[in-house]
């Protein structure tokens, strides 16, 4: 390399001055310029093997890799050399015949006399040229392999990955001029009051529906995943907390100065199967974990974690198709309120799950949520995916049931927690003699503790088509149904006779239908995405204990739009806002429109 180098500077130098001399006196310079190369050479292989040795000394590159590195080189030289030999010696070989087409000349050598300063301009520029490309190289090589890394800090620090976001919420929630006040109970502050006219008293008996609310809040969470071995995992996330509420984290500014609540949001194990393709075949978790299911924020909040176990299993197929092999999924929450489950494409999956839900002392019945789901993942074209999926979601012992007088039998089906929408009936009645229900708790014909009337037993159908052919802008069409196959109106009149009266009718359908176009994940600046949506969700479709927090003030028997964005202001940095306009399907008007903007940052 460095002789056609010299050789270029050679003929390229204006100081070049040809001569000719006697054939002995031309070797000897001949030689003595050689041995001046190779000097120049040796001093060049000197200053990259000290370059070398000054990134091992400064912990850019370990021993190991430098030899690796100064075999491969040598290695790569010999080679060169014996390809550049060969070819001199062809170029030299005599021809079968002599030339006879020209005459020829009288042999001769051609060399140049060059300079000190000018050789010292080579000998610096080649130097130069080759440390910036080494330093590139290394430290792209020393970025990719944490060189140095392992050394200094503890192994078990390279499994472990931390991950957090943090979002900033102006909520403002507007009620319709024709709200009625005092029209629809609060049970789940009844039920801590333990009656109707006790919660009176703390003004905590009755919603809100009429009176306009701005509130600021704050979430913060920060997860830690900690890798076992190859295929087990743990992890656990911690984040701000309303201790009230298992669909909100959300902590509501203002309140004197007191510190805010920290929880465990997550707690799981999860082990994953993969094959010597690296094909996810299966997936178990159990713990504290995130929603397994394909679904929307019209069944389960997008904060909602599941406490339990489950297992998801993968069928696979086209896995030798390019598009399939180099499919890269957005994450799966990455369009807020839209679940999209297992990310693998042309596949088959089926979801299992038995998840406790209440802890009942004295009894060997517990409140469970008993569910499985079915579905496919298909890449109809390109990277356009079409998702289905089937569910059925058995809740068992959840709905109330009625005590006798002074009776504490059956204080435990009343709920731990609900926002509102479902049918309730009274577990506990002030009939003019109960103990447990007086004149002082709730007027006569009231209840002191209310449950769910109905059972829930959801059948759940959603499908998702992902249009990816304008990507990077994808437009994906979501469809979500569900039924409540639970409801049953002769057991609850049999068991709470006449309190319903005509309210005691099936109201047990819901659907959403939405559209997001923009891209799948907001990272960068500029990126967006816009959202439409309809829904419509009758009393008793679903549990409202587990619904969208924000729509129609969470729960059921309500109807709307939802339209939304959001804008990416910088790297991992972005803003959502949604407009809800909601009413009442049954019962009294409510009316209510919100606004939410919000400030997010992924750490």
């Amino acid at each position: 390399m460095m002789t056609k180098k010299t050789l270029a500077a050679l003929l390229a130098s204006s100081l070049v001055t040809p001569i000719m001399a006697d054939e002995k006196a031309e070797l000897l310079k001949l030689r003595q310029d050689i041995a001046k190369e190779r000097e120049e050479l040796l001093d060049l292989k000197n200053t990259t093997a000290n370059l070398i040795d000054v990134f091992v000394q400064q912990g850019l590159l370990d021993k190991k890799k430098a030899e690796t590195l100064m075999k491969a080189a040598k290695a790569k030289a010999a080679v060169e050399a014996k390809q550049q030999l060969a070819a001199e010696n062809a170029e030299s070989k005599p021809t079968d015949g002599p030339d006879t087409t020209k005459p020829k000349e009288p042999k001769s050598i051609r060399f140049a006399y060059v300079p000190e300063f000018v050789k010292e301009e080579i000998r610096q520029e080649v130097i130069a040229g080759l440390t910036g490309k080494v330093v590139t190289e290394v430290k792209a090589d020393a970025k990719k392999e944490q060189w140095g890394v392992p050394a200094a800090l503890p192994e078990w620090l390279d499994n472990i990955k931390i991950s957090g976001d943090i979002r900033l919420r102006a909520q403002d929630d507007f009620f319709g001029s024709g709200n009625p006040q005092n029209a629809y109970l609060d049970y789940l502050n009844i039920n801590h009051n333990s009656g109707v006219l006790a919660a009176q008293n703390r003004n905590e008996a009755f919603l809100n529906t009429t009176e306009d609310r701005m509130r600021f809040r704050e979430r913060f969470r920060i997860a830690v995943d900690a890798k076992v071995t190859d295929g087990l995992k743990a992890g656990v996330r911690f984040t701000t907390t309303n201790e009230f509420s298992p669909v909100s984290s959300n902590q509501t500014l203002g309140n004197t100065g007191q510190t805010y609540q920290v929880a465990f949001d997550r707690a799981f194990i999860q082990y994953d199967f993969l094959d010597s393709k690296n094909n996810d075949w299966f997936s178990l978790y159990g713990g504290r974990i995130a929603n397994p299911w394909v679904s929307t924020e019209m069944l389960y909040s997008p904060e909602l974690s599941f406490e339990g176990f489950a297992g998801t299993f993968r069928w696979h197929m086209n896995q030798g198709n390019a598009v399939v092999k180099t499919y890269q999924a957005a994450q799966p929450n990455s369009r807020f309120g839209v679940q999209m489950g297992p990310q693998t494409p042309d596949s088959l999956f089926l979801t299992l799950g038995a998840f406790p839900i209440q802890e009942v002392n004295f009894s060997t019945i517990d409140k469970w949520l008993f569910g499985g789901q079915v579905g496919a993942d298909w890449l109809v074209h390109n990277d356009s995916r079409l998702k289905v999926a089937a569910a059925y979601y058995d809740y068992q012992n959840l709905r109330a049931r009625a005590n006798g007088r002074d009776s504490f039998t059956y204080d435990w089906t009343a709920p731990q927690f609900i926002e509102k929408g479902n049918t309730m009936v009274p577990i506990n009645v002030n009939d003019g003699f109960n103990s447990r229900c007086t004149d002082s708790q709730s007027l006569q014909g009231q209840g002191c503790l209310f449950g769910l009337a109905s059972d829930f037993k959801i059948f759940n159908a959603t499908v998702m088509y992902d249009f990816a052919d304008f990507a990077p802008t994808h437009a994906l069409v979501s469809l979500d149904y569900a039924k409540n196959l639970g409801y049953d109106a002769n057991r609850i009149e049999r068991e709470f006779p006449g309190y319903l009266g005509g309210n005691n009718k099936e109201r047990t359908d819901a659907f959403q239908i939405r559209l997001d176009v923009g891209k799948p994940e907001i990272k960068y600046f500029k990126d967006w995405s816009t959202i439409l949506a309809y829904r419509y969700i009758q009393r008793d479709a679903v549990l409202d204990a587990f619904t969208d927090t924000i729509f129609h003030q969470g729960g059921t028997d309500a109807k709307g739009w939802m339209i939304g964005g959001n804008y990416g202001l910088a790297k991992n940095t972005w803003l959502m806002f949604r407009w809800f306009s909601t009413e009442a399907i049954d019962g009294p008007p409510l009316d209510i429109n919100t606004l939410t903007m919000d400030l997010n940052m992924r750490l």
